[in-house]
C-alpha cells in the first residue's frame, strides 16, 4: 500500500536506460509524476551494458523513491523477449491490483485490455501516432531498407488500436492533431487528453553557457534519420556561405552520420560544419548555447505533420536563441511564425537558408524571437506535462 495519490504501473518494453528519446521521455515523465505525489513502478528490460547503468544518473535526474524500476529478464530472440515481457506485464498488473497501467506500448495495452472486464486493469494509453500509419511510413523514413508491413500486420495493428481506443479508461495523445485524427478514424470517446512532450531547464556544464559564436552559427540537435531533415539543413548551409553549422547527434553504429558527412563533403561545407556525435544531456545544452539560431528541419510525412512532439523543440525553447522550424501542423501547435519562430516550407533548403540569413542579418528580430521562445518554455516542462497526464489518471479512476 502507499499514501501516494495514484499507484502507477508504467510498462516500457525496452532495454533501460536507452540512448534514444523514448527513454528520456519515459524516465522524465515517471519522475515528474512522482514529484506530483504519485508512486510509479517502471517495468523495463535490463540494461545491456555491464555493469548496468543507473537510470537516474544516466538521464541526469536526482534519485526519487517515488519511482521504482523493475526489470523483466531478457534472453533469447526478439519474439521470446516479447512474449516474456507480455506475460510479466500481466503478472505484475495482477500483483499490483488496483494500480493504473500507463503505457505507450500498443501491444501491451491491447493484450491487457483483452482480459474479461472484471479482471481488466485500468489502462491509460499514451499514443504517439496511429500505428498502421507509423508502421507503413517508418521504413522509408528511416532509410533502413526494411520492407513495409504486409496487409496482415496492418490489420492486426488496426484491431489493436480499435480495441485500445474502445476499452482504455483514458487516452493521452501527444498532439491535438493526433487526438482529432483518432476520433475521426475510430469515433468519439470520453477522456481523451493532449499532453505534448517537455523538457527540463538545462543545467549548463561548466561556468555557464558558451559565448555566442562570432560567425553566425546554426545548430541542430537530435537523430540524423532522413525524415528529421538533417540533409535539408546541410543543403541549406551550402546556400548560406556566411553561416556555420553544428549538428549535435549521430548514433554510433548507424550509417546516418556517414551519410551526412558524405553529403557535407560533396557540397563543400565540411569546413563550416561540426558533427559532435552523441553527447550527455547537459553537454548537449552546453554545445547548443553557442548557437546564434536553432534549427528543427523535419521533412513532411504523416508522422512529422501530425504525430511529432520533439523533445529538442522544448529543449530549444529554454536556450533563448531564435528557432527556425518546418511549417508543420504539430509544430504550429507550439510555435507561431514571426512571433516565437520562423516557420519554413518543409524539405526546402532554399527556404531554410533564407530564414537563417534573415536572422543573421537582423539581430533585433533574432533577439525578439529568441526571447519569445524562452517565455514559452515554462509551459512545456516535464512538470507541466505531468499535470496534463494526471488529468487522464484521475479520469481513469472515475471511468
Amino acid at each position: 500500500m502507499t499514501d501516494r495519490r495514484h499507484e502507477i504501473l508504467y510498462f516500457a518494453d525496452t532495454r533501460f536506460p536507452i540512448e534514444r528519446a523514448n527513454g528520456a521521455q519515459t524516465m522524465a515523465t515517471c519522475q515528474a509524476l512522482a514529484l506530483r505525489g504519485h508512486q510509479v513502478t517502471l517495468v523495463v528490460r535490463p540494461d545491456t551494458q555491464v555493469p548496468a547503468r543507473d537510470p537516474f544518473a544516466f538521464y541526469d535526474l536526482p534519485p526519487d523513491d517515488g519511482v521504482r524500476i523493475r526489470t523483466v529478464a531478457a534472453g533469447g530472440g526478439h519474439r521470446a523477449r516479447r512474449v516474456r515481457y507480455m506475460l510479466a506485464s500481466l503478472a505484475i498488473a495482477r500483483e499490483l491490483n488496483g494500480a493504473i497501467v500507463y503505457t505507450r506500448d500498443l501491444g501491451v495495452a491491447s493484450f491487457l485490455l483483452q482480459l474479461p472486464s472484471f479482471r481488466r486493469p485500468r489502462v491509460v494509453y499514451e499514443s504517439h501516432g496511429i500505428q498502421t500509419v507509423v508502421s507503413a511510413e517508418l521504413p522509408a523514413l528511416l532509410g533502413s531498407g526494411a520492407r513495409p508491413p504486409g496487409p496482415l500486420k496492418l490489420q492486426r495493428l488496426e484491431r489493436r488500436e480499435r480495441r485500445v481506443w474502445r476499452r482504455a479508461r483514458a487516452y493521452v495523445a501527444i498532439t491535438r492533431a493526433l487526438a482529432e485524427e483518432l476520433a475521426s478514424r475510430f469515433g468519439s470517446r470520453p477522456h481523451v487528453f493532449v499532453a505534448p512532450d517537455g523538457a527540463a531547464q538545462p543545467r549548463i556544464d561548466g561556468a555557464g553557457s558558451r559565448p555566442r559564436s562570432e560567425r553566425p552559427l546554426a545548430a541542430y540537435a537530435g537523430h540524423l534519420y532522413p525524415w528529421k531533415g538533417v540533409d535539408v539543413f546541410v543543403r541549406a548551409l551550402a546556400l548560406a556561405p556566411g553561416i556555420d553549422g553544428l549538428i549535435v547527434g549521430g548514433h554510433p553504429g548507424e550509417h546516418d552520420r556517414a551519410r551526412i558527412a558524405d553529403l557535407a563533403a560533396s557540397l563543400g561545407v565540411t569546413s563550416r560544419l561540426t558533427i559532435t556525435g552523441l553527447l550527455r544531456p547537459n553537454a548537449v545544452a552546453h554545445a547548443l548555447s553557442a548557437a546564434s539560431m536553432l534549427v528543427l528541419p523535419n521533412t513532411r510525412s504523416a508522422i512529422s505533420e501530425r504525430y511529432t512532439s520533439p523533445l529538442k523543440l522544448f529543449e530549444y525553447l529554454w536556450l533563448g536563441a531564435p528557432i527556425v522550424a518546418s511549417d508543420l501542423t504539430a509544430i504550429r501547435e507550439i510555435l507561431t511564425d514571426g512571433v516565437t519562430s520562423l516557420l519554413v516550407t518543409p524539405g526546402d533548403p532554399a527556404a531554410l537558408a533564407a530564414a537563417l540569413e534573415r536572422l543573421a542579418a537582423d539581430r533585433a528580430l533574432a533577439d525578439r524571437l529568441g526571447a519569445a521562445a524562452r517565455d514559452l518554455a515554462p509551459s512545456y516542462t516535464w512538470a507541466a506535462r505531468a499535470e496534463r497526464v494526471e488529468a487522464a489518471l484521475d479520469a481513469a479512476t472515475r471511468a
